[in-house]
């Protein structure tokens, strides 16, 4: 079954059950048990071994315990405890009264997450929850939908590290450019040099940050599910759906709040965790190097994970002590804790279930098989790009990892473009870059959708759904961008064409509403 058709198996069932069911947990439980029936030729107690074995893995191997996987689980509880410290001393109440005054209309309400998305560039999981944290208290007195503000978080979180040199995403993908270009003896650029010029090429991710930005300023509510959600927002107030019990979001968040809560009470233990979080990853990255390095190379060689530990566990502590100053609590620090636990657990669940179907898929090599697609398609070279970049995005669709995909498809991008001319290497690898994070936001086992999701207190599913349009939005515009950078040879008609794309939509998007009225 190992790379063969039957390997899409597992994660095309999965994504059918995903959009049928709307019940993640259980078409990622169904993609697992399936994947592994298919390992083991259909005996039960091998597959039902196999089953134990990647989950087992997640937190130990044949190597050790999986220090990485307990310290982003950690961080998750710590960011949940957090986040109740701050409600229950009055500090979320507090910014969000600030807030009403200073943020007066919806639209600077819908614009403050994707401003803060684009500052906080280090680190994806850092983006997606930090700025969840921040934005949630003002959106949510707009009325603006907890999906709608997942859309904003996840669609410039990754976006923006991807093109960034110093994040986590930019100094692990030009530490993959260097030995990629040394085993295909490319000796025309330099890594960090190519990553650079690869940007104007990611042409996915320049369209859906400006995307993201024109849905902020005009209120485009795509599809039926966004529609609901910002109506009954609207009307109602409710941001979350009331018809669904989301543990996460709705039944364990905290109502109390102590009235002598003030504004720092907020701000400054998400200050501590993103100078502490940003700090550990200097560190760390320093630790890892016995050399003198430059900022770039400390971000290539960060732990990120034990950076976010370290920067959970210090911000906890902030919000404690400012807890503790405040008179008449309402709650004990115990119960406090247990609350922000809950409240993490619907995301730890969903997380270890997306690592456990990842890895059946790796075994079962489904991005193999995709990956030797590409060798039997005859095509023009000049359209090697928009090959990729469909490639890549339907890889990182089905395996939900940006990374494991860049990890697969870029030596492979490259090792082609070599074949024809050096010059089809920097858009080549940009449209796998591309692909990947167009594959990511349209996957429900995408960790950096889980993760967006709860930093915008949001359903999964529903972030899952309502993000789908946009996305698919933003990925036919950047394939009308690679198709005329295929006719043309030129990046500038080839955006210029991606974004004129998005402007008709918005035009039209307009004008249908102003009818429909």
């Amino acid at each position: 079954m190992e790379g063969t058709l039957y390997s899409l198996i597992p994660a095309v069932l999965m994504l059918v059950l995903v959009l049928w069911t709307r019940k993640l947990l259980l078409s990622l439980g169904t993609g697992i048990i399936v994947g592994a029936l298919l390992i083991h030729d259909f005996d039960i107690l091998l597959a039902i071994q196999q089953i134990w074995l990647v989950f087992r893995d997640i937190f130990y191997t044949t190597d050790g315990w999986n220090v990485g996987n307990f310290y982003l689980l950690v961080f998750l509880i710590l960011l949940g405890i957090m986040t109740v410290f701050m409600t229950a001393s009055g500090g979320s109440k507090a910014f969000g009264d600030w807030a009403i005054n200073k943020i007066k209309t919806r639209k600077n309400a819908q614009i403050m997450p994707f401003a803060l998305g684009i500052l906080i560039f280090i680190d994806d999981y850092f983006n997606s929850l930090a700025v969840g944290q921040i934005a949630r208290p003002v959106t949510d007195r707009h009325k603006i939908s907890r999906a709608k503000l997942a859309y904003f978080i996840d669609s410039t979180s990754a976006p923006v590290t991807v093109i960034t040199p110093i994040s986590s995403w930019g100094a692990y993908i030009i530490g993959t450019l260097g030995s990629i270009f040394v085993a295909n003896e490319i000796v025309e650029y330099q890594p960090l040099e190519a990553f650079v010029k690869m940007i104007p090429y990611n042409i996915y991710a320049l369209v859906a940050i400006v995307f993201v930005l024109l849905v902020a300023l005009l209120n485009i509510n795509i599809g039926g599910a966004m529609k609901k959600h910002e109506k009954r927002a609207l009307r109602t107030g409710e941001v979350l759906d009331p018809a669904k019990n989301i543990a996460a979001v709705q039944a364990k968040e905290v109502h109390i709040f102590n009235k002598h809560g003030k504004i720092i009470d907020l701000v400054i233990p998400i200050a501590v965790l993103i100078v502490a979080t940003v700090a550990a990853m200097l560190v760390t990255g320093k630790m890892a190097l016995d050399e003198e390095a430059t900022v770039l190379k400390l971000f290539e060689n960060t732990n990120v994970n034990l950076s976010l530990f370290v920067g959970g566990l210090f911000s906890v502590i902030t919000a404690l002590l400012l807890y503790l100053r405040l008179p008449n609590r309402q709650l004990s620090i115990a119960k406090i804790s247990w609350k922000g636990t809950l409240s993490m657990m619907p995301a730890i669940y969903i997380l270890v279930l997306a690592w456990m179907i990842g890895a059946i898929i790796e075994i079962i090599d489904t991005g193999g098989f995709l990956a030797q697609l590409i060798d039997k398609v005859a095509f023009n070279p000049d359209y090697l790009a928009l090959l990729l970049f469909i490639l890549a995005g339907f890889m990182a669709l089905a395996t939900g990892t940006s990374w494991g995909t860049f990890g697969i498809m870029l030596p492979i991008a490259a090792q082609i473009a070599v074949l024809y001319d050096v010059s089809y290497v920097i858009p080549a690898m940009a449209a796998v870059l591309a692909g990947s994070v167009f594959g990511d936001h349209c996957s429900p086992i995408s960790d950096t959708s889980i993760l967006s999701s709860t930093g915008a207190g949001s359903d999964h599913m529903d972030h899952v759904i309502t993000q789908l349009p946009y996305a698919f939005i933003s990925a036919l515009a950047a394939g009308i961008g690679y198709l005329f950078l295929g006719i043309t040879d030129q990046i500038g008609i080839a955006l210029l064409m991606a974004f004129v794309t998005i402007l008709l939509f918005v035009v039209w998007f307009i004008w249908n509403k102003r009818q429909s009225e």
